[in-house]
This record gives C-alpha cells, sequence and structure tokens, in this order.
C-alpha cells in the first residue's frame, strides 16, 4: 500500500488516545506540533517519551487500521497452525499464526497492511488470512516460546505420519502396530523436549476440540504445543504400553513406569492415568538417573540454619522432620541428608512412596500397598533389620507417627516429611494424628520448613532500585538480619528475558528454610498444646530466620526475586 494511503489511516491515532483519557489536551497539541516539525510519525514520538504505554498505542492504532488487537502473552497455538509459517519467516517478518477458523487462518502481525506478506501466508497455507494486530515485541517473544527447540515443527511433521496411520488402523490392534506407528515418535520428541527444556513433569491433557501439553519447568507449569483430538487415544496407547498398564483398562486410574535414554541421559519416568470428562489424562514425572542428591548448600541452606540443621545431624538418635507442600523439594532434602552421613559404618533403610533416586550403601524400599507393604508395615519390620538410621518417606496417619517416634526413641536415628505450611505447624499437625505431647518432645530434634523458588538467569541479570514501600516492607522483615551494605540503599536484580531462559528471566531453582530446633521453651509449648503460631514467635524471638526471611536475603544477594518469594511464602 502506498506510504499516502498509511498516513490517511493513522492519523487519527492521537485523537483516539485523547478520547480515551491516556493524553491530555496539552499533550496532544504538543504531540501534533511536533510531528510536524520534526517529519517524524505520532507513535514514535510517543514511544520517545513513553507517554502512553505501549500496548494502548498498539490497541488505538488496531482502531485506526480497522484490524482486531490480540495480545498473544499465554495464548496457546496448535503445532499445525504453527508449522504453516516457517519460523525464520515469523520473525523476520514480525508475524505468528494463532488460530484456524473454518476457511481462516488468523495471523497475528506487526503490520497488518503488508499484502505481500498475506498473500506468502495464503498460498502456504491454502487459507484465507485474517490479519491481527500485535505490538512487535510481544510477536517475538510468542515466537521465541512457541518455536523453541523446534518442538512444535517436530511434533507436526510426526502429525503428519500419524495421521496416514490412525485411520487406517483396525479396532484393536495390538502393540505391534502401535509400535511401528509414528505415534512414538511424538512421544520421543515430547520427551527429549522435557530433558532439554529440564522440565520436571510432562501433562497430556484431553480437552473437547484437542489435547494439550504442558511442561513444569522451575516449577511452573508451562504449555507448549496442543495436538489434534483424534491422535489422544493412540498416544495414550503408547504410553500405557511403554508402562506396561491395561490398554483397554480407561476407567480407574492406573500407575507404571518405565525407562528413556537420550543421549547421555538416563530418565526414569513414573506415570500416572487418571479418566476425565474426555478422556484420560497423563502426567510423566521424569527422575534423571544421572544425577545425584545435591548437597545442603546447593539446595541453599547456609548461614545459622545449615549450622542449627548440621548439629543435629550429629545426634545418634530422635526424628527430623521436613515440612512443606506437595513439590517444595522435601524429597530431595531427605536425599541430600542421607547421602551426608552415609557411610559404611551405619544401616540405613528408607521406606519410600516412590523410590525417586537411588543412593548407593542405602537400602531402599518401596511402598507396595496391593501386597500390603505400607509405610507402618515396613517401619515395623525395619526395626528387626538392626538399623541405625531410617527414613520414613512421609507420616500421613497416627500409626506411623506412632512407630517413627517409637523408633526415635528406642535409639535410632529417624527422617520424615509432614505435609505442613511452617516448621512450627509440624507439632500440632503430629499431636492431631494423636501423637501423646510427652513422647513428642522427647523423641522431636528439629523441623526444617522448606518452599522452592526460581533463581534470576545469571545470563540476563539486571539490577533496579525498588521503590520506597518496597524498601521498607524488606527492612521490615528482615528486621535484626538485614544486611549491613543494605542498611543505606537497597538493590534488587530481576531477569530481562534471553534465549537461555526462554524470555523467562529465570534458569534453575533454590530453596528458602527454617530450621526450628526443639528448645526447652518450644518443648513447654508443645507439652501446653500451643498453637502453631506461638510456637514459631518462640523460634524467632530465639534466633531462627524465618522462610520469608531467608528468601528476602536471597532477594538482596540477587538470587530470586521479590515475587517468587511472595508466590511460594507469603503468609
Amino acid at each position: 500500500m502506498p506510504s499516502t494511503a498509511r498516513d490517511q489511516t493513522t492519523s487519527a491515532l492521537e485523537d483516539i488516545l485523547f478520547k480515551q483519557g491516556l493524553i491530555t489536551s496539552d499533550q496532544l497539541s504538543q504531540i501534533k506540533l511536533e510531528s510536524i516539525n520534526s517529519g517524524r510519525s505520532i507513535e514514535k514520538i510517543l514511544s520517545q517519551y513513553n507517554i502512553v504505554p505501549p500496548d494502548k498505542v498498539t490497541q488505538a492504532r488496531a482502531q485506526t487500521l480497522g484490524v482486531p488487537y490480540i495480545k498473544l502473552e499465554g495464548k496457546p497455538i496448535a503445532a499445525d497452525v504453527l508449522n504453516l509459517v516457517p519460523e525464520p519467516a515469523a520473525r523476520r517478518y514480525r508475524i505468528i499464526p494463532f488460530e484456524k477458523k473454518g476457511e481462516e487462518i488468523w495471523v497475528a502481525m506487526a503490520d497488518p497492511l503488508d499484502i505481500q506478506i498475506s498473500q506468502f501466508i495464503e498460498k502456504r497455507a491454502g487459507l484465507r488470512v485474517k490479519p491481527f494486530l500485535a505490538q512487535s515485541e510481544d510477536i517475538l517473544k510468542a515466537v521465541n516460546d512457541q518455536y523453541s527447540q523446534n518442538l512444535s515443527s517436530d511434533v507436526t511433521s510426526a502429525l503428519r505420519e500419524v495421521e496416514s496411520v490412525i485411520p487406517q488402523r483396525e479396532e484393536g490392534a495390538g502393540p505391534e502396530i502401535l509400535h511401528e506407528a509414528p505415534v512414538s515418535n511424538i512421544i520421543d520428541q515430547l520427551l527429549e523436549y522435557a530433558i532439554k527444556s529440564r522440565a520436571s513433569d510432562i501433562h497430556i491433557e484431553p480437552q473437547e476440540d484437542r489435547t494439550r501439553v504442558r511442561y513444569r519447568i522451575d516449577g511452573i507449569l508451562q504449555e507448549k504445543v496442543l495436538l489434534p483430538k483424534g491422535v489422544h487415544d493412540a498416544l495414550v496407547s503408547r504410553i500405557k504400553i511403554l508402562s506396561v498398564l491395561k490398554i483397554d483398562e480407561r476407567r480407574l486410574p492406573q500407575d507404571g513406569r518405565f525407562t528413556f535414554t537420550f543421549g547421555q541421559n538416563i530418565i526414569d519416568l513414573r506415570i500416572s492415568t487418571v479418566p476425565t470428562v474426555y478422556g484420560e489424562k497423563v502426567v510423566l514425572r521424569l527422575l534423571p538417573k544421572s544425577t545425584g542428591a545435591p548437597s545442603l548448600l546447593e539446595l541453599g541452606l547456609r548461614g545459622n540454619s545449615l549450622k542449627n540443621l548440621e548439629a543435629q545431624l550429629t545426634r545418634p538418635h530422635g526424628i527430623i522432620l521436613i515440612c512443606g507442600p506437595t513439590g517444595s523439594g522435601k524429597t530431595t532434602t531427605l536425599y541430600s541428608i542421607l547421602t551426608k552421613i552415609s557411610t559404611t559404618r551405619v544401616n540405613i533403610v528408607t521406606i519410600e512412596d516412590p523410590v525417586e533416586y537411588q543412593i548407593p550403601g542405602v537400602n531402599q524400599v518401596q511402598v507396595n500397598n496391593t501386597v500390603g507393604l505400607t509405610f507402618a508395615s515396613a517401619l515395623r519390620s525395619f526395626l528387626r533389620q538392626d538399623p541405625n538410621i531410617i527414613m520414613v518417606g512421609e507420616v500421613r496417619d497416627s500409626e506411623t507417627a506412632d512407630l517413627a517416634i517409637q523408633a526415635a526413641l528406642t535409639g535410632h536415628q529417624v527422617f520424615s516429611t509432614v505435609h505442613t505450611n511452617s516448621s512450627a505447624g509440624a507439632p500440632p499437625r503430629l499431636l492431631d494424628m494423636g501423637v501423646e505431647p510427652f513422647l513428642l518432645i522427647s523423641a522431636l530434634n528439629a523441623v526444617v520448613g522448606q518452599r522452592v523458588v526460581r533463581k534470576i538467569c545469571d545470563r540476563c541479570k539486571a539490577a533496579y532500585t525498588p521503590v520506597p514501600e518496597v524498601t521498607e516492607s524488606i527492612k521490615s522483615v528482615l528486621g535484626k538480619f538485614l544486611p549491613t551494605s543494605a542498611t543505606t540503599l537497597l538493590k534488587l536484580y530481576k531477569g530481562k528475558g534471553c534465549n537461555i531462559c526462554a524470555g523467562t528471566g529465570y534458569l534453575g531453582r533454590i530453596g528458602i528454610f527454617e530450621v526450628l530446633s526443639i528448645s526447652e521453651q518450644i518443648a513447654k509449648l508443645i507439652l501446653e498444646h500451643g498453637s502453631s503460631g506461638s510456637i514459631e514467635q518462640a523460634a524467632t524471638s530465639a534466633g531462627m530466620i524465618t522462610m520469608k526471611q531467608d528468601g528476602y536475603l536471597k532477594v538482596l544477594e540477587g538470587v530470586t526475586t521479590l515475587e517468587e518469594v511472595l508466590r511460594v511464602a507469603q503468609d
């Protein structure tokens, strides 16, 4: 389109912003005058002075052009749609297809008036292009996210083969046909991407018209690919075959496991299926075999918290509990402790559900409820195995709690986990399970509370000065633990987003901890059935650093962000 026509369509941009109350009449006059004097466009002037948020300018521009505005952030894009435009073209021309509607392909464009690009897409896709206006930065971020590591294009190429095989597959076809079918290529692509992106879980979720695949990366679920609904049953059947599950059982949940090798990586996969309204949902938990347990320092324990925990580990008997919600890294901390204290001079036995990592020199037993091997029954047997150290995966009921306490009182070192929000909540929880207070204070040595936060990507880390309200909040929370260097001017950090961290600004995770030692005052509160609040108050008065304080200290060190700490440790 000629430039004169384009100028006429955008001439009302500033007037729309004025009508929306985004600029004042004085700003309107100043912008128009500067545009006339300098010959620059209204958009460039608005961008230079940052008068209006960029997304509001783009929305107003869409109105002047008569095209819809689209915000791509968080919008899933199906693999077959994304593959209609090659990544190099999408990146170069700032375009990305995001929806297929009948005979139309909906495309987000930085310049929806570019006829040549529209014709290129129409010719390639065989569909009529409906252009949408989006911010250039928004499109580039979507390109980075959606095309990352070529997951979508790899899956799409496998899908083409599947579509030619699945319709011809006879009802009740056996494992041989499924094994040969290209559906196994899709599973390989999904697993390889999970390994490359350091994902801990893969969720394959059937929906009304398609199947959604999400990855949990650094603790956050991210939607990465959408698959046609028709391939879902074949995908689930193939996973069931690999996991030695019943293919024809779709009404009940099933659990299984298999091993996947990619390069030097050997991954144990724990599989769980559950029936949903639209079909079976599958969750695959990835457990790298080659990854050893990190040290306590690598986990994020430091200072007084590390010193107190290490002091408790030297005691010959008693129980140490790790507490926190699901996914807070409790099991990893237990493995780190066992790796630290495992020697040829002690007999260590564990009962777990399931055994996630294998530790050399440790006798690990997996729960098997179908044959009656529970936490409680295993714990009884362990006491006849001459153990020095016993690890119980989780204290779930009063029977397991009583047995763990008795083991600790009879000269054994016991480690376990419990689901509570803070370390101070563990003693009241055990009392609720029926443990006698006088036995609990005799057996319990310490409670470790923890959460996991994402670490700032070192590649794109940038410093900034927080607003006064945030500064005061940090100083108030840390109190006497505020570093001397931070008493005057606080400097925080965040990730801008880059190719290494897939634009998130985060890479990797670290724990934030609190270690509660059972002092005389806390023992007295337990005897009196004191609340978790009173126990925490007594512990902090005695010098315990809370999880939130530990998180804030890591924020000041530039390890994580304030938002991450508040996300997991806000009261």
